[in-house]
């Protein structure tokens, strides 16, 4: 355990990746999928894992040979920078803090629903109980965040991520879906019903996320790697890519063995307790718990500084998480992720939505990145070959189907 904790430190950044794209709203779109239509999406989630990995790469590749940071670079070295930078800024933040609605909605009830079944006497509370739950967990967030530091996050991610993935995992090996059904999933279908379009714009919201792009260039910082530790930085990359995979697909095929072949549908937030059942049996529940309290809270706290590091890198090109800036507007953010407690609406469907927002900026994140990672001025013998340059072609083509996709989605659920 000793040597695994080592090696996760030695990845780094990549558990920020991990931490932003696994979380309940990952979790809830793999269970969702998983249980409606059993591996049909795995071939989504596969090219959303490969084009995160090229993305990751060619960010983390440009911060070490240039020293410069995302928006900060859009803004010195892009025409119409400034424009670019901001647009950008607005539809992460935006998107991200839709999901950090639903992820906080999701996890308060998790909680709340497991208390319920130990203490019955609480069912007729829910509301309350829910809003409770979540303003105590935002707050305990919010209050770490403010006296944190790079080393305290890094530690803290390592730490939900290994117990969210441990779970999953283990399950997996447990249930061992049909190889057959997993290979079918690899070819690309969209399920012909009500809300299929939805689930797939989510799921490419959910684990090709452009925010876990943009800040890889100051999580890098935050490591202090420099140009030396440019295979650091590869292997880093491949490794999230990697696990962000593994976990989610795992997920996916437990829900389909739990619910799928089942016929049953996920509703409620407690409907996914079974997905952990082969493995946990009666202590279902507790495990349940445990990886979605998990889940939410590798999210949330990533999600919540996205908005003022990006800020700062536009205004500076630096990771700033000290600044009075860093936190209001952390703060700000604490307060919108109620919305989903205070308004009592269900987290689920909250939380399939707000995932279809986050694909909508991504083309415009790989295309400042392809221009810039091309020019032998800024980059020399470091700049992009023909084999990322045809990676971050088919990420944009694949970027802006899905966006075409989500919008269509939105436009039939209104």
């Amino acid at each position: 355990m000793s040597k695994l904790l080592q090696y996760l430190k030695g990845i780094g950044p990549g558990i920020f990746a991990i931490g932003y794209t696994i979380g309940t709203g990952s979790v809830t779109a793999m269970v969702v999928a998983g249980s409606q239509y059993g591996m049909q999406l795995l071939w989504v989630l596969f090219f959303s894992c490969l084009f995160s990995w090229v993305l990751m790469e060619a960010y983390g590749r440009y911060y070490l040979v240039t020293g410069e940071t995302a928006l900060y670079s859009f803004r010195k070295n892009l025409k119409f920078g400034n424009l670019i930078g901001l647009l950008i800024i607005a539809g992460i933040s935006f998107g991200q803090w839709n999901s950090l609605i639903g992820i906080l909605g999701i996890s308060s009830n998790a909680i709340f629903e497991t208390l319920v079944l130990f203490f019955p006497a609480l069912a007729g509370s829910s509301y309350w109980g829910i809003l409770i739950i979540a303003v105590v967990i935002i707050g305990i967030m919010y209050t770490v965040l403010l006296k944190g530091s790079y080393s305290l996050f890094e530690n803290i991610l390592i730490l939900f991520v290994s117990l969210m993935g441990i779970s999953f995992l283990l399950s997996f090996f447990v249930v061992l879906p049909p190889m057959d059904a997993v290979a079918k999933g690899m070819i690309p279908s969209i399920p012909q019903v009500e809300g299929g379009r939805m689930l797939v714009a989510a799921f490419v919201g959910t684990t090709m996320a452009a925010a876990t792009f943009l800040s890889r260039p100051l999580f890098i910082q935050g490591k202090n790697w420099t140009i030396e530790n440019l295979k650091d930085q590869q292997k880093d990359a491949l490794w999230a890519a990697i696990l962000i995979f593994m976990i989610s697909g795992a997920i996916m095929a437990v829900a389909m063995g739990a619910f799928f072949e089942e016929g049953k549908v996920v509703t409620k937030v407690l409907d996914m307790v079974s997905t952990l059942e082969p493995i946990a049996g009666r202590f279902a529940i507790v495990i349940f718990f445990m990886g979605t309290l998990a889940a939410g809270l590798s999210s949330i706290f990533p999600i919540i500084m996205i908005a003022p590091i990006l800020i700062a890198d536009y205004q500076k090109g630096a990771l700033d998480i000290k600044s009075t800036q860093f936190k209001i507007l952390t703060g700000i953010a604490c307060l919108i992720g109620l919305t989903v407690p205070v308004l009592g609406v269900n987290p689920i469907n909250a939380q399939i939505l707000t995932q279809v927002f986050n694909v909508f900026v991504l083309p415009l994140v790989i295309i400042s990145m392809m221009i810039l990672i091309n020019r032998k001025s800024l980059m020399g013998e470091h700049k992009a070959g023909i084999g990322l340059n045809i990676g971050m072609a088919s990420a944009l083509i694949f970027a802006c189907i899905i966006s075409y996709n989500g919008i269509i989605a939105i436009l039939e659920k209104i």
